[in-house]
């Protein structure tokens, strides 16, 4: 289950990859945007500063993201679904996504499905985390090695997946007029480690958090986590820490109908 609230603790720094995303975007006057995997509508209110005249629609399946994205104030139309199970309108201009596609464990199969979707001229954009680009994936490790986490296949299974620049290039470019890609690291800057173990809480550790049978064995994994990460980052002279991020971002425009 998603925390909306967690999530939106630290709305401005996920906000800026969808910034950076819709600003790279050169459609003019698109008539219908769809968000996939709007959560709770942050990405989805920054189409329609971008976009005011157009008609929106957000997607997820979190029942508890589009409980708070409705009480937005976003004029869009919301819909409960599954991606992988779901089809957009067939007079679509924008298919967006921000964060989402990395918890679809065959994601690539569902970038195909909706580019070939998109009637000529249609845009599909999305950015996916690659990965922390610091020592958040080296504390997780050492975290599950000392506890030996009884479900840590199952998390590993359900944990995000992302391809590389190259693998999602060879999935749209013979279907595609034109592909941009690019990976941009951000850097994070947290009062101390805890907010970096906050952080992941709403994300990235929901696999981990979720499987534990008891509460006690929760708090345990999390005091761990919370002393590895310390270990990792190390706070600067002003007190603060630095958490760098990667981005993934893909572009791609639907050639024109013969």
């Amino acid at each position: 289950m998603w925390d909306p609230a967690r999530y939106l603790a630290f709305e401005t720094e996920r906000g800026r990859p969808c910034r950076d995303l819709v600003a790279r975007l050169s459609l003019a006057e698109p008539g219908r945007l769809v968000d996939l995997g709007c959560g709770p509508g942050t990405s989805t209110r920054v189409l329609a500063e971008r976009w005011p005249r157009a008609r929106l629609l957000g997607v997820d399946r979190s029942a508890e993201m589009l409980a708070v994205a409705r009480a937005s104030g976003v004029a869009a139309d919301w819909i409960e679904a599954d991606l992988t199970r779901w089809d957009p309108p067939s007079d679509v201009d924008l298919l967006f996504s921000n964060a989402a596609f990395q918890w679809i464990p065959d994601h690539l199969a569902l970038v195909r499905r909706l580019f070939d979707g998109l009637r000529g001229g249609g845009v599909l954009a999305f950015q996916v985390p690659a990965a922390p680009t610091g020592g958040l994936g080296e504390a997780l490790e050492r975290v599950i090695g000392e506890m030996a986490v009884p479900h840590a296949a199952r998390a590993i299974a359900q944990s995000p997946r992302v391809e590389s620049l190259e693998t999602y290039y060879d999935a749209l470019a013979g279907r595609a007029a034109s592909v941009d890609l690019w990976d941009s690291r951000y850097v994070h800057i947290f009062d101390g480690p805890h907010r970096i173990l906050d952080w992941s809480r709403g994300t990235a550790l929901r696999p981990w958090l979720d499987g534990f049978p008891t509460d006690a064995d929760r708090t345990r994994f999390l005091e761990a986590m919370d002393r590895a990460i310390a270990a990792r980052y190390p706070r600067r002279p002003d007190g603060r820490v630095l958490f760098p991020f990667l981005r993934r971002f893909v572009v791609a425009v639907r050639a024109p109908s013969r």
